[in-house]
């Protein structure tokens, strides 16, 4: 090998010394560029010597001129044609005709148990190169296709390793809205293992074409994920880096020492309290700006890749710390991953592959109190070296922010494993036919440790000479481990075929999964004897009382026996049909029907083939198709009964009395339906794609609509009797998707810009019995309504005077001037409980994204921007009545006499009728961002020869530089469950990251 590259140096050296020569006696070369179609001029046509970056382009007339060696070879590149090289052999005049390019149609996507091109989809399927969204600082690769895919609604969280929420076509089911992972084949519920570095693509697959083909897991959408395989006759070494640091760009606005003050003897006067004695709290704490830090993340990759004709083999190695933006939170995460694949003969072949993770995950902190505190506590007292306690009035609610930040520092270590792989051979005969065996394995260990101190603070309140305060009276550890296990075989046989106009591919399939898991956890305190060390070498169970100690544990497994079968068809390229089938079984109904089938149907027309558009040189591809079918939910709760819905825990029943003695009884939760099942979503889609002015110009327009069938319910039930478990619940969801795209070049410059918009509505068509209600807080799930919609009463202004309290209707609280005014919404002269009404709803109108990619000659720039339309959120941090809080700083507009405010009520907690649940505490939840921006520099070829390297290229981002937005919270992105989100609970900000990076092979 060493003496091959010797040899290639040696050849390299003497070619550019040739070529250096031949370029010192150039000619004038003049030349015209055409469209094949239908010999226009083509304009802008980018003209360049081959291995130089000597260039020019065509003018108004397709015609360029260029000096350049008579035996140099002219590469001529245009936007939506194909790349032409064309040899000057001594000519001085050359004539070129580019041909219309089709390769984004013929481009090979990944479809569920096979691949397809384009062109033959009929369906929704969407493909994210993973280098158009490389070099972003992310730990979760998913994160990064936000506002990028029309249809995938992604919140991400700034906390460090948080997965994200994803939802495909909004919310399909009351239990669950998580799409499905596939890695290399293996059917997963997170990728948490995964390097970001290692990925090769993304296609995320929507409609039901494309989905039914995964059964009773695809209703939620799939994300399909391809892992980097080695380049034929490649041998690449990469390396690639980026570092930076990331901040808080908007804290939460709260008053300061001595606006608090001033509102807070305000309160205490509205009240008739006595006044605050301020005299040991003069302080003018940020807390906020406490707790906060400029934290550093750095992710590293090194990777090698070769290949043979007979052997592909590539192996990754990734290092990510990431420091969260409160003090002492850090993520640590080693990855590996290998994948090899061997051709034995040439119909032969074999493969494996594997990721391996761990990693080290975050002390987690809130931010609440760091809003909540107020601030005219000190942090520190020196004398006694002791944090501070908060003032009486918020002390058993709220403490010192600082105490939990740094005397709980390090206490926990919460470490993951993860191991995931597979084997297969594949095997081609009877010159149409494939067959591929799989077998994967997925092993996740688990190992958590924690600790709890004791804690003291400094109080000026104690009486004495002794201020030192104990909050917490004894040490306790906690150790817990689990284990989770996934094991899947996968046995695909595919026919592909054509007959003269006719083209084939059918598959058939059986698939098992087996999914469990084992946990044990228990905890130990100090007891009568000494406290537990405050040294993580002793923070095992074997210390402490054993008096003291608790324990649990728990075991479930899950098994699916699946068989399957689709088919591709196409006449001429013109008419397209696909049918998938499959057939599942789940032990979660072993007493009921456990096989349940879903399938689907997709057509679609390729009008452009058709004759009458020969004719005409404006639309290059026109597609217009169609899909319907039924797929399956099994996600239902994320539970036992999830897992088992025929079989109810048991939980504390009535007590029977034999004799003297007492015997507790135990009851199911519930009463399971005998003939219940997994839900199904009805789901169909009907639109087009387009492709014109030389495929410059994309365009693809989708109507989708899901109707959620059978959800899996509890029935309420009747008086004394338990409830029951039904499928009795329907829900939709339907909306619009429009992507466009639009590509350029003139000059040395090459212009991508692309965008997205998605329109969402979700109602709730029925739920168990008539009024149903699922609350969650002030989230409620009900018939008529979209899913977790806000509900409360309406805030109609404020009362201004006694003569405004009786001209009002009578209220279901004493009220007085000053108070939250509540809409009358039924009319019926009275406010009471049934006023309340649907105040907000979290789901949006429509999501949108759009990106501007610009290249010039060796420098790179992308710029992607996303935003959110027509949502509410709940403001819930600052809700309670129960103690003093810090005030935000628009209560500084409080009501505080006639004609004052007409929103914010008076300074008075004592008045339960402000702290109702209304639109008071509703915000805007729409916003805009810019989501990242990027800058590159790909170093040229002549100075990368001199350094040795295959290509080096240096970048700057930033991400989340930039968010307008109308809510107070840190983020305006804010998820949950499927049934209460957008629900902010002093949700943990989401910060901007600057990052300096580079990406080298060699």
């Amino acid at each position: 090998m060493r003496k091959i590259f010797t040899n290639l140096s040696g050849l390299v050296l003497v070619l550019f010394l040739f070529l250096g020569s031949a370029y010192a006696q150039n000619t004038s070369v003049r030349g015209k560029v055409t469209d094949a179609s239908n010999g226009e001029a083509l304009i802008g046509v980018s003209v360049k010597i081959k291995g130089t970056n000597l260039g020019t382009s065509t003018d108004v007339s397709g015609v360029f001129t260029i000096s350049a060696p008579p035996t140099a070879t002219l590469v001529i590149s245009y936007v939506g044609f194909t790349t032409q090289e064309v040899p000057i052999t001594n000519r001085t005049s050359i004539q070129v005709a580019l041909k219309a390019s089709s390769s984004a149609l013929q481009e090979v996507v990944v479809i569920g148990y096979g691949t397809a091109t384009k062109r033959d989809l009929t369906g929704s399927i969407t493909s994210v190169k993973a280098s158009d969204v490389a070099d972003r600082p992310t730990t979760n690769p998913v994160a990064n296709l936000q506002g990028r895919v029309a249809g995938v609604q992604i919140t991400n969280s700034g906390r460090p390793g948080a997965e994200p929420d994803v939802r495909i076509r909004g919310t399909i089911s009351i239990n669950n809205a998580k799409p499905l992972y596939v890695v290399d084949g293996i059917l997963n519920d997170n990728i948490n293992f995964l390097n970001p570095a290692d990925i090769e693509s993304f296609e995320i697959l929507k409609d039901p074409s494309s989905l039914a083909i995964f059964g009773v897991r695809g209703a939620s959408g799939v994300i399909i994920i391809t892992t980097k395989q080695a380049k034929s006759g490649q041998l690449t070494f990469n390396f690639n880096s980026n570092t930076g640091v990331k901040h808080v760009n908007n804290k939460i606005d709260v008053t300061n020492a001595e606006q608090f003050r001033m509102l807070y003897d305000e309160q205490l006067a509205n009240q008739g309290s006595v006044p605050f004695n301020y005299t040991n709290w003069q302080a003018n704490t940020d807390w906020q700006d406490a707790i906060f830090q400029t934290a550093v993340f750095t992710n590293n990759n090194l990777s090698v890749s070769g290949a043979t004709e007979r052997n592909k083999f590539r192996m990754g190695l990734g290092y990510i710390a990431e420091q969260g933006i409160i003090k002492h939170e850090q993520l640590k995460k080693i990855t590996l991953s290998l994948n090899d694949e061997l051709r034995i003969t040439e119909n032969f072949k074999v493969g494996v592959t594997f990721n391996g993770y761990r990693s080290e995950l975050p002390n987690e902190r809130g931010v609440a109190n760091a809003v909540l505190a107020a601030p005219i506590a000190p942090t520190f007292n020196d004398e006694y070296g002791l944090y501070h306690t908060m003032p009486s009035f918020q002390r058993a609610q709220v403490g010192n922010p600082l105490v939990d930040v740094e005397l709980r520092k390090n206490t926990a270590f919460r470490r993951e494993y993860r191991a995931v792989g597979s084997v297969f051979g594949e095997v081609d005969f009877l010159k149409h036919f494939n067959f591929r065996g799989s077998f994967f394995v997925d092993y996740g260990f688990n190992n958590n440790r924690s600790y709890s101190p004791l804690i003291y603070v400094y109080n000026p309140e104690i009486p004495g000479a002794n201020k030192t305060d104990q909050l917490t009276t004894l040490t306790t550890v906690n150790q817990d481990q689990n284990i989770y296990n996934k094991i899947q075989s996968d046995w695909i046989l595919t026919y592909k075929n054509s007959f003269g106009d006719h083209n084939l591919t059918a598959t058939a399939g059986f698939t098992s999964y087996i999914t469990g898991y084992e946990g044990l956890g228990a905890s130990r305190n100090q007891g009568n004897g000494a406290p537990i060390p405050n040294n993580p070498d002793k923070w095992y169970l074997g210390i402490g009382s054993p008096a003291t100690s608790t324990n649990s544990g728990g075991a479930w497994e899950n098994r699916t026996l699946s068989y399957l079968g689709r088919v591709l068809y196409n006449y001429k390229q013109k008419y397209l049909f696909n049918a998938s089938f499959r057939r599942d079984a789940s032990s979660a109904f072993v007493l009921g029907e456990p096989w349940q089938s879903f399938g689907a149907l997709g057509a679609a027309w390729v009008v452009s083939e058709e004759e009458f558009m020969k004719s005409q040189d404006i639309i290059n591809n026109l597609k217009i198709k169609g899909s319907w079918g039924v797929l399956g939910n099994q996600n239902t709760g994320g539970s036992d009964r999830d897992r088992y819905p025929m079989y109810p825990v048991l939980v504390s029943g009535s007590s029977a009395v034999f004799g003297e003695n007492v015997v507790p009884a135990y009851e199911p939760a519930y009463i399971p339906d005998p003939n219940l099942h997994w839900e199904t979503v009805h789901s169909w889609e009907t639109g087009f794609e387009l492709n014109a002015f030389t495929n410059r110009l994309g365009l693809e327009v989708n109507y989708y609509n899901k109707l959620t069938k059978g959800i899996m319910t509890e029935v309420p039930g009747l008086l004394g009797t338990l409830p029951g478990l039904s499928n009795q619940g329907e829900l939709s969801n339907n909306g619009i998707e429009l992507v466009t795209s639009w590509r350029q070049s003139f000059n040395d410059w090459t212009l991508n810009v692309s965008g997205n918009l998605t329109t969402l509505n979700n109602k709730v068509k029925s739920l168990s019995n008539k009024g149903y209600q699922i609350v969650r807080g002030a989230s409620r799930t009900t018939e008529g309504y979209p899913i977790g919609y806000f509900y409360g009463y309406v805030h109609d202004g404020i009362y201004q005077s006694n003569e405004d309290v009786r001209l009002n209707p009578s209220n279901l609280n004493e009220v007085f001037p000053g108070d939250i005014k509540y809409k009358d919404v039924n009319g019926d002269g009275m406010i009471s409980e049934d006023d309340r009404t649907m105040i907000g709803n979290p789901t949006p109108d429509f999501t949108y994204g759009f990106t501007v990619g610009l290249k010039y000659k060796d420098f790179d720039f992308g710029a992607d921007f996303m935003g959110v339309y027509g949502n509410e959120i709940f403001r819930r941090w600052n809700q309670q009545p129960y103690a003093q809080f810090n005030y935000q700083v628009q209560r500084l507009d409080r009501w505080h006499g006639i004609g004052t405010s007409n929103w914010q009520p008076i300074l008075n907690d004592a008045r339960t009728n402000n702290q109702l649940t209304s639109s008071y505490f509703i915000e805007d939840g729409s916003f805009f961002r810019v989501r990242n921006i990027q800058l590159g520099y790909n170093l040229n070829k002549r100075m990368l020869d001199k350094v040795k390297l295959k290509s080096l290229r240096v970048f700057l981002n930033a991400q989340n530089p930039f968010t307008f937005a109308n809510n107070t919270g840190y983020t305006p992105e804010i998820g949950g469950s499927a049934i209460e989100f957008g629900v902010d609970n002093g949700t943990y900000p989401v910060p901007a990251i600057y990052t300096l990076g580079v990406n080298m092979n060699f």
